[in-house]
């Protein structure tokens, strides 16, 4: 097997580049769809593919590609790719060592003079991230057509504001029919990606290869209380809706200690209090709630607990309520072929790897119903992500890329 060149230093250099594409200051990143930071990057990464000599369309989404054209073209493809968009005050990996670190491993294979029988095509989703309209894996999910077009007309986000507006005034013009792509698109799809935990650094193994994706499940809650004034309205008459909040909360936790699964985690990452005044009684709360395991079962067993939680405690304590299940996504395993090819090359390359489950959820996770699928990753330090600290070395990188082109280089000979 040919052993590939990594330019680790140009691949550092572009990560810490797109890591200035920021609303927050370094080394935080905070970088939300169809901000002007996310347009300044999407320009920046155009021009770092055209470099490289790639063909490049964008979707109405925003969704881009960029195509090495293999020896047969009709060919479906090999596809690779993650997301550059970053919750607020998060770090400079996640996501983005599968965007650039794809584009490496495309370009090693073009200087090391292989050429594909299958196009290689790496793929820039948008919005993985749930920051903006509630909801992660935008591009994916409607590139798989789980997300239709009419349901992305509805969205807004947080202030109001119309993703169909947003995305035309972000230059992303065309009818959103043409989003979802067909099963023939791509022969495979593996992505590269920063771990997210710890267990290749505990165990010092270099490579993850990713046997399955956990199922996640997204609820928002609105709670409607009844407010006033937090010296003048005694206890027996109140309907606190914070208070109704916290015991859903901790029920959130107990599910998950309580499900019988050693995957299952389920969390409330959001908590926003009406109207937020030292003293004045809540009178309105909204919770998201994410709850996720590799087991459907396990799973829906959470959210159906969590659910009738909130219908209890909000009878008992006269609380109205909105409920919103956002999201309830299957689970998805790997093609065997595709761990087959990357545990291959990974044993030849001589990297120490282990094969585990991924308890976070990617964009792989919707491409799996267009085409068999795949990850693989790098170890994190200490396991951080979504925060400043996030870490993985350049050399954990540049192990990562090699595994990854030579792994599509297989899989795009078949």
């Amino acid at each position: 097997m040919t052993r590939l060149s990594i330019n680790t230093p140009r691949l550092i250099s572009e990560i810490n580049q797109l890591a200035t594409f920021s609303d927050a200051p370094a080394p935080a990143v905070t970088r939300i769809l169809y901000s002007d930071q996310d347009q300044a990057a999407r320009v920046w990464l155009r021009q770092r593919i055209l470099d490289a000599g790639l063909t490049m369309r964008e979707d109405a989404l925003g969704n881009l590609f960029a195509r090495l054209i293999g020896s047969d073209p009709t060919l479906p493809a090999v596809g690779t790719g993650s997301h550059i968009d970053a919750i607020p005050h998060s770090g400079k990996y996640d996501g983005v060592v599968g965007v650039l670190g794809g584009l490496e491993a495309i370009r090693a294979l073009q200087e090391a003079g292989i050429k594909p029988k299958r196009s290689i095509e790496l793929v820039m989703f948008t919005a993985e991230e749930p920051t903006r309209f509630g909801i992660g894996c935008l591009g994916s999910r409607a590139m798989a057509g789980t997300l239709k077009p009419a349901e992305l007309l509805a969205m807004t986000d947080s202030d109001g504001a119309n993703l169909d507006d947003l995305r035309k005034g972000a230059g992303f013009t065309q009818s959103l029919d043409t989003v979802q792509l067909s099963p023939e698109t791509y022969s495979s799809f593996i992505e590269l990606h920063i771990e997210q935990g710890p267990r290749l650094e505990r165990d010092k193994l270099q490579i993850g290869i990713v046997t399955s994706i956990a199922a996640p499940a997204t609820l928002r809650v609105v709670l409607h209380g009844d407010g006033g004034h937090a010296g003048a309205t005694l206890m027996p008459g109140r309907r606190d809706a914070l208070v109704a909040a916290s015991e859903i909360v901790q029920d959130v936790e107990r599910a998950a200690h309580e499900s019988g699964s050693p995957d299952a985690v389920a969390t409330v990452g959001l908590l926003q209090v009406h109207p937020g005044a030292v003293n004045s009684i809540p009178s309105k709360v909204t919770l998201e709630i994410d709850i996720r395991d590799t087991r459907l079962d396990s799973r829906d067993g959470m959210v159906d607990r969590v659910l009738a939680k909130i219908e209890e405690v909000c009878e008992r304590r006269k609380i109205g309520r909105d409920v919103e299940v956002l999201n309830r996504d299957d689970p998805c395993q790997s093609g065997p072929h595709i761990i087959k090819a990357a545990e291959s090359v990974t044993q030849e390359l001589g990297y120490s790897y282990k094969k585990l489950v991924s308890r976070a959820y990617h964009d792989t996770l919707f491409m799996a119903q267009l085409c068999p699928t795949a990850m693989i990753f790098v170890p994190s330090e200490n396991g951080y992500s979504h925060r400043p600290e996030e870490y993985t070395t350049d050399e954990e990188i540049a192990r990562g890329v090699e595994v990854l082109a030579l792994t599509m280089a297989k899989l795009a000979n078949e």
